[in-house]
């Protein structure tokens, strides 16, 4: 039995309103066994003072894409699966020096990363998939550029997605990745930037294939997450049973009530935007996406504020590509602007473990829970800059009990 004890502390649950001070939490082979805020004896136990400084969950961020070593999606396909992997394992430890102890990949991850990573072959956040995301010919996952005339049978299956057509073939493949390991089914319902054929506006996958796929997924005991930017093809998506609503900039009120209403999440990913507005030229990507960029970074702050107002559940996410994956923890201070500072950082905590469905294990600190944690030199709430700088102000990081970082 294995026991860390940290004591002096100012424990910052998600689910209160800020830091409590003078508190100890021990934790036993992985999971937290007690949090007080009297003395907690454990002779056997490995003690550390945090002299006032913050302990809180681990981070969790609920739109990533682990393997997408190339901020140009389409030089993401080519990559042969066994360098992807090795790319994917340096991503998901600098997430992890992030903070991020649990990320939800929405296209590209396999069983095979997330049991490397489970048998400490990779030392990253632990990771809840979507395997390929599904995607219609022509629609987001397509990478052909316009004089390509492959046929989608010759160019079915790429790194991140596979394309499929017809009510059959959604079926089919919505089975076959669950089949293989994925935890839920993502597919791509609207226009996208990074893919070179399909406008914003352009509704993607009938009803009757996104029926079909939401009846898979159900039957599996799970759910559909989709791509999604315009009211239009949000509320199509939440009208066929669609669960999670990726990015969502072109929401309007009366649809994010009605998806409020429904139950759905929606996993804004802001400073994927923010970014590409200044990097995406310079990182390779086309002159067609760099053109859409601006119609939905303009929108990011404006639909936050809608969001909030219906009351729609809202999730942390990044949705960053190749090197701009470093600026994954800027999206704290970017959502800060526009809602409470309590609902930014349980984004990325009690409601991202509920989408991930680790409600109740991640993303709080309480007896049972997993014991994931950082140890930050001071309040997040307070300043956004301290989970900023690659993790310059968290000394220490727990996953599953056990210190993947620690220089307190």
């Amino acid at each position: 039995m294995t026991q860390t004890l940290f004591v002096n502390g100012r424990v910052l649950d998600p689910r209160h309103d800020g830091p409590r001070d003078g508190m100890a939490v021990l934790v036993e082979d992985g999971t937290i066994r007690e949090v007080s805020d009297r003395p907690i004896s454990s002779a056997g136990a490995e003690r550390f003072d945090l002299g006032g400084k913050v302990l809180m969950p681990g981070l969790i961020d609920a739109h990533v894409h682990v393997i997408a070593a190339f901020a140009d999606l389409a030089a993401n396909t080519v990559q042969q699966s066994s360098l992807a992997a090795i790319r994917a394992g340096h991503i998901m430890n600098a997430m992890l020096m992030r903070g991020f102890t649990t990320v939800r990949d929405v296209g590209g991850a396999d069983r095979g990363l997330v049991e490397a990573q489970q048998l400490g072959l990779i030392q990253g956040p632990r990771l809840v998939i979507s395997g390929k995301a599904l995607s219609q010919s022509g629609g987001h996952c397509d990478m052909r550029i316009r004089s390509d005339d492959r046929t989608p049978s010759e160019h079915r299956v790429g790194a991140m997605g596979r394309l499929c057509d017809g009510v059959e073939e959604a079926r089919f493949a919505a089975r076959d990745e669950l089949r293989k390991g994925a935890n839920f089914v993502k597919v791509m319902a609207n226009g996208g930037i990074a893919s070179p054929t399909d406008p914003i506006h352009m509704l993607q996958f009938s009803r009757a294939e996104l029926l079909a796929v939401v009846e898979e997924a159900v039957n599996y005991g799970t759910y559909v997450s989709a791509h999604l930017y315009t009211d239009v093809a949000i509320r199509r998506a939440v009208e066929c049973g669609v669960y999670s609503l990726e990015h969502c900039n072109l929401i309007e009120s009366a649809t994010a009530k009605f998806a409020a209403d429904k139950g759905s999440f929606a996993v804004p990913t802001l400073i994927t935007y923010d970014r590409l507005a200044i990097e995406a030229a310079s990182l390779g990507m086309g002159p067609d996406s760099v053109a859409k960029i601006e119609t939905v970074r303009k929108a990011g702050l404006e639909s936050l504020s809608v969001m909030h107002e219906a009351g729609l559940r809202m999730a942390y996410g990044t949705d960053l590509l190749g090197a701009m994956h470093r600026h994954q923890s800027g999206e704290f201070a970017l959502r800060a602007r526009v809602l409470p500072a309590l609902e930014v950082l349980r984004s990325a905590t009690t409601l991202a473990a509920e989408l991930c469905g680790l409600a109740g294990r991640a993303g709080i600190i309480e007896p049972g829970a997993d014991a994931d944690l950082l140890v930050v030199d001071g309040d997040p709430l307070r300043d956004w800059s301290l989970l900023e700088g690659q993790g310059a102000h968290i000394p220490a990081i727990m996953q599953a009990g056990r210190f993947v970082k620690h220089a307190m």
